[in-house]
């Protein structure tokens, strides 16, 4: 995906790609040292919360505007990504103009909200959900983040490879949303995170 938005950004005469990293510490690293007059952040970094990486950019480097740019639709966390601190959000499937579009608007110091992402910053979004909303917030990021892929159908093993941690440490974060959740066991955890993810997709 990376190299993908690097080719699209070097084709803009006006836009050109000064850095790139993996992780949350080394984008921080590569921020301090090449000065970006935009970051481009994902949601899913390994081992640790785009969404904290978008926390740490705004409190040490306040100038930089952040884009998130993430395969996770604007219901699941739009509301965070801006309540962090970003300027923006655009999902993986919009189009490459799109995209384009949405860097071009930051840069100039304004905001790229969708329509979808508007309603849910409306807070118009929340129906078909059965799990009380205010007790979803109480999730840490990758707790929804894993609470969403429960959602899907993705067992724990897959979800360990995509996270890149073990499966013991999936199992805890299990744990913690049941916990947080107030749900019995895991049968009711599944029962609601296809819930919870259907209410948030409806057809």
């Amino acid at each position: 995906m990376r190299e993908w938005l690097t080719n699209l950004l070097q084709q803009q005469s006006d836009l050109m790609v000064c850095g790139e990293a993996e992780t949350a510490p080394a984008a921080l690293s590569v921020v301090a040292s090449a000065k970006p007059d935009l970051v481009i952040a994902d949601i899913n970094l390994k081992s640790s919360s785009g969404v904290e990486l978008i926390k740490d950019l705004k409190r040490l480097h306040p100038e930089v505007p952040v884009l998130v740019l993430s395969m996770h639709d604007e219901s699941l966390y739009a509301e965070r990504v801006f309540r962090a601190g970003a300027r923006g959000y655009v999902n993986k499937r919009e189009t490459a103009q799109k995209m384009v579009e949405a860097i071009r608007r930051v840069l100039d110091g304004k905001l790229y909200v969708s329509e979808k992402a508007a309603e849910v910053l409306a807070g118009e979004t929340t129906r078909g959900r059965t799990v009380n909303h205010s007790a979803i917030e109480l999730l840490s990021d990758r707790e929804l983040e894993v609470f969403d892929k429960l959602g899907q159908g993705i067992g724990t093993r897959q979800i360990a490879e995509d996270f890149h941690v073990s499966v013991k440490t999936v199992q805890e974060y299990c744990a913690r949303i049941k916990e947080k959740l107030k749900l019995n066991n895991a049968t009711e955890l599944l029962r609601e995170a296809v819930r919870w993810h259907d209410g948030k997709n409806p057809d």
